[in-house]
């Protein structure tokens, strides 16, 4: 990435002629050419070369999966996010935990408080069941009936913070979503995850390698013990909702753990809460955990909540940490809402360099 020898200036072109390449390759030759065509040759002579262990045969026997998304029913409309093994099924969790709750008229410690504590038990459910779909000991979607979640609102003290172990880390990523004038609405996610994935560039082709990979277990009897041609765990985890009064919605963040704080944030504020969109990314957020640059699994606040909500949510028991006031640990959130009458709205946070646009 150095241009001779140096960091590239800002504001200069930064031109990637190997990266090229290949789209060119992609263009002429097909989509397939990546995993069964020329491009595969080229990776994996490319990947041998650096002593990795994936081979042209590991290349041409993958093949994508289409698996049906996730699905909460919600006091307030239909709510979607992705299988496993994805984390789909932390952010569906959360707002069918607070679903059983009072959130339309909490104040912002109540709002934090509720959301925090279905937040540790949406993670340990991820942390019990959630691996390669093919490996599950259990019908994922059977965690999000009433039967499941009620038990878990219940055991939240309204009092009192329940303990709390740590999660999964960072993350790097983007969100992104798209509605179209026909109302065809997109949710999507990417991530390389880490800001340079695993550090891998092969020469000849320009591909930074993703590092998805590091949510491996080498202790083989752990949930996500490394195996031949098993899917590893990742947060990425785009949201979307038909709501019964005919909006739409399409919503996500990057931030590894914080996608789907983020995403209950929102989804609270604005469906629940009244808030409106724009405001409702904007206004001060909190983590449970760490992302990428965070050292504690602490609680943190950006620093514009007021000082009585702070201390109050201290008082409950929760090991609170204020960063600034607008911090890029609470992720770079985005949404777009097609109310019923036609209307696109859209937003997006001010923590990032994203922007809302419409043509």
């Amino acid at each position: 990435w150095l241009v001779s020898g140096e960091a590239p200036r800002p504001g200069s072109r930064f031109r990637q002629p190997a990266l090229a390449g290949t789209l060119r390759m992609l263009a002429s030759d097909g989509l397939d050419s990546f995993y069964r065509g020329p491009l595969a040759e080229r990776l994996a002579q490319g990947m041998a070369a650096l002593g990795m262990p994936i081979t042209l045969g590991d290349l041409q026997a993958h093949r994508a999966r289409r698996p049906a998304p996730l699905t909460l029913q919600h006091q307030q409309g239909t709510l979607w996010n992705l299988a496993p093994p994805t984390q789909g099924l932390v952010s569906l969790a959360i707002l069918g935990i607070t679903d059983r709750l009072n959130m339309a008229d909490a104040d912002d410690a109540q709002t934090v408080h509720r959301i925090v504590e279905a937040t540790k038990r949406a993670f340990a459910l991820r942390d019990a069941h959630i691996t390669d779909p093919r490996h599950l000991d259990v019908d994922v979607q059977q965690l999000l009936t009433p039967e499941a979640l009620q038990p878990l609102a219940d055991s939240i003290d309204d009092a009192s913070a329940s303990p709390w172990g740590r999660g999964k880390g960072p993350g790097d990523t983007v969100w992104m979503g798209v509605v179209d004038n026909s109302g065809l609405a997109v949710s999507f996610i990417q991530s390389i995850y880490h800001e340079f994935g695993s550090g891998v560039v092969l020469p000849d082709t320009g591909i930074v390698w993703q590092n998805r990979g590091a949510a491996f277990s080498l202790d083989p009897q752990h949930l996500l013990a490394l195996a031949p041609g098993k899917q590893p765990f990742h947060t990425l985890n785009p949201a979307a909702a038909r709501l019964n009064d005919g909006r739409v919605m399409v919503y996500g963040s990057m931030g590894g753990d914080g996608q789907p704080q983020t995403q209950a944030a929102l989804f609270t504020r604005y469906i629940l809460q009244g808030v409106p969109l724009q405001e409702s990314i904007s206004r001060p957020r909190w983590l449970l955990g760490r992302t990428w640059g965070q050292s504690s699994d602490s609680l943190k606040l950006e620093g514009r909540f007021a000082p009585a909500c702070i201390a109050r949510l201290r008082e409950l028991g929760h090991e609170v940490e204020v960063l600034a006031d607008f911090s890029e640990a609470m992720g770079h959130a985005g949404a777009i809402v097609r109310h019923p009458n036609g209307l696109l709205e859209g937003a997006t946070d001010p923590r990032s360099n994203g922007a809302a646009a419409g043509y």
